[in-house]
């Protein structure tokens, strides 16, 4: 099951409580207090674990605290300080403070940590209070209470370039083409439920990882379809692969389905509507209207984007689409069968 979004609650260890105590052994002329500090309270830790792909793990375990200090002693022995517990979350969790909305920490690399709640200040022993004009304080401390915060964690996956549209219009075919991912494939709107990563393999050991994202409709910001919540996921990609069905059996205008989406796009965030961008005409298979695809082609490409008439069923197109995404999320690259640059790493 792929859980994105869930809600914790996370306590630190409260500190110890400092000791009261007077020291009374034989042979000890001057024995005065000797009650111990407290020991410190145990923090928690958000780790960034690249094993692990959903929240699903957090959905059911949504309470995690740290170990309290050990309380202080007699002989001036401080207390064990409380041990601190990691939490594991996928690398792409973005953290917020349940209440306020705040966003505490984006762990975007794999062993990115961040101590979301420090733990309490261990209380002071009436040793640390003598002085020589109080030479029997009967003054200690209590711990003081470890943070305790309620936190929502939203996972946006790590992709370089995503796939949108409308529902059914290729992009679970297409990522199977270009990968080794297996999305459920029919021939109904709505097939793709949950987000889908894939990774497109290049020459000289090349790579770049594509994300399939359930279809938008028009409307999708009010909730309609899946919504939008999903778009979430390609928020962190370089390239937006935008998906338009030609087909007669579609039943509507490409013209007006690229405008939805692009709408909706914007909607949910202007930055997400301004990616960089290419446009792929799918199922050239079974367009019957070549006056359908190039109207489309005319209409982007006076936007200033790139126009791609693939079929992801026969493997038309699909090969220059792919060195058309790796040219715009890696490296400069060569066309196909010439050399390629070693360096992949972003920008």
């Amino acid at each position: 099951m792929f859980i994105d979004e869930v809600r914790i609650l996370v306590k630190a260890g409260d500190g110890g409580n400092g000791c009261l105590a007077f020291r009374r052994e034989k042979y000890v002329p001057r024995g005065g207090p000797s009650g111990g500090d407290g020991g410190r309270g145990g923090d928690v830790v958000l780790v960034a674990n690249e094993h692990q792909n959903t929240l699903l793990h957090l959905r059911y375990n949504p309470e995690h605290k740290a170990e309290r200090g050990r309380h202080g002693e007699g002989s001036n022995k401080t207390g064990a300080d409380g041990r601190s517990i990691e939490v594991s979350v996928p690398v792409g969790t973005v953290v917020y403070e349940d209440e306020t909305g705040g966003r505490l920490c984006d762990l975007a690399h794999p062993g990115d940590r961040f101590t979301v709640a420090l733990g309490g200040r261990g209380g002071r022993g009436n040793a640390r209070f003598a002085t020589p004009t109080h030479q029997a304080p009967t003054e200690h401390e209590p711990g003081r209470p470890g943070e305790e915060k309620h936190l929502r964690l939203e996972l946006k996956l790590l992709a370089d370039a995503g796939l949108v549209g409308f529902p059914n219009a290729g992009k679970s075919t297409l990522i199977s083409r270009l990968s080794a991912a297996r999305p459920k494939i029919a021939d109904y709107p709505f097939t793709t439920l949950e987000p889908n990563l894939g990774v497109v393999e290049l020459p000289d050991y090349q790579s770049f990882v594509v994300a399939d994202i359930p279809g938008l409709i028009e409307g999708a910001h009010l909730g309609h379809g899946l919504g939008t919540r999903f778009l979430r996921h390609i928020e962190r990609t370089r390239l937006l692969v935008h998906l338009v069905d030609v087909s007669p059996s579609s039943g509507r205008d490409p013209i007006e389905d690229f405008e939805t989406v692009m709408r909706e796009l914007a909607s949910f965030s202007e930055l997400l509507a301004k990616k960089p961008q290419i446009v792929a005409a799918t199922k050239m298979d079974v367009a019957q209207d070549p006056e359908r695809v190039q109207a489309l082609r005319r209409y982007v490409e006076a936007r200033g984007l790139e126009c791609f008439e693939i079929s992801s069923v026969t493997g038309q197109g699909v090969e220059q689409l792919r060195y058309a995404m790796a040219e715009r999320v890696l490296a400069p690259l060569s066309v196909p069968g010439d050399d390629f640059l070693p360096d992949n790493q972003a920008e």
